[in-house]
């Protein structure tokens, strides 16, 4: 059953970022096209902060040649706290014709940049050929991604974590811009803009928490919102989330920094390390066999799958 939410139109929490000509809306407002062409990219903010809050959309990425792109949605404070900002990242990270889109999380506290926490993965569905939810819940003490109704990653806070763990207030950005210079290949293949415009898609925004000003960070009028949001049906993994949350990390996660040795010989302290997924990695944590995702016949009839509601 996909989450009962409440969506919202364009102009009743988003506003343009950057470059207006880019962006493109549905005549009734519940959809918004973002545009990447030789000119520029574009993105959109929420005109609020949230003191915490679940962050939705559903997306549809650009198709073709995409290597070189990035689409990213995200929460971030970065504009009010250049130096100290806090930031919940899913990023789409495009490819050469023929090859899949791959996708990462990363958080960031007060500035942790150098402690960078990132998780990449591939999709067991293409994202360019119809709409999918992603989201991020971000509570007092839990942070959750979801891919529609799957659990993808789950990160408790510790108190170990300090400052790291973000908690000032952030808005939702959407975004599609050039990171030529990294994002495929390591910067070897770029965007071919032989192929544009570069168009994603997004419908169907929740934003759900509670607006503040971002500079009153000591503000107690969120109590009760806050409160509904750590209560609600998306901040709580049910017992069949969680088997779909271990099929997909074990089947499409291909880096993850808790495995990762040679950048810390320590796993920072919300690592929870996992048997199944630990022997998956080597001591750089990316895969010891990454010719698993090769696999593409699909299940003999009578074998169990995890109860998602997307197509496999």
């Amino acid at each position: 059953m996909a989450f009962d939410l409440n969506t919202i139109t364009f102009d009743q929490g988003y506003t343009p970022l950057f470059s207006d000509f880019n962006i493109d809306r549905s005549e009734d407002d519940t959809r918004v096209r973002l545009l990447l062409n030789r000119q520029s990219g574009s993105g959109i903010i929420s005109t609020d902060y949230y003191n915490y809050g679940f962050f939705s959309a559903k997306i549809k990425l650009p198709t073709e040649y995409t290597a070189g792109i990035v689409v990213a949605f995200y929460a971030s404070n970065v504009d009010m706290f250049p130096k100290t900002h806090d930031e919940l990242d899913l990023e789409f990270l495009g490819n050469v014709r023929g090859k899949p889109w791959r996708f990462q999380t990363n958080i960031y506290g007060n500035g942790s940049t150098t402690r960078g926490r990132e998780e990449r993965y591939r999709l067991w569905f293409d994202p360019s050929k119809e709409f999918h939810r992603y989201s991020i819940l971000w509570t007092r003490n839990k942070i959750i991604f979801y891919v529609d109704e799957i659990p993808i990653r789950e990160v408790l806070r510790d108190e170990n974590m300090g400052g790291d763990y973000p908690s000032k207030p952030m808005s939702s950005y959407a975004t599609v811009w050039d990171a030529s210079t990294w994002a495929t290949g390591g910067g070897r293949y770029k965007v071919d803009y032989r192929f544009e415009p570069f168009a994603s898609e997004f419908q169907d925004l929740v934003l759900q928490g509670c607006p503040v000003d971002p500079t009153d960070v000591i503000s107690s009028n969120c109590l009760d919102a806050i409160d509904e949001l750590e209560s609600s049906e998306y901040a709580t993994i049910t017992p069949r989330q969680r088997q779909a949350k271990k099929w997909f990390r074990d089947k499409y996660m291909y880096y993850s920094y808790c495995y990762d040795r040679l950048r810390y010989p320590s796993p920072l302290p919300e690592c929870l390390l996992i048997s199944s997924e630990q022997d998956l990695f080597k001591n750089n944590g990316r895969l010891k066999s990454p010719q698993k995702f090769h696999r593409s016949r699909r299940p003999r009839r009578g074998r169990q799958r995890p109860n998602t509601t997307a197509a496999y």
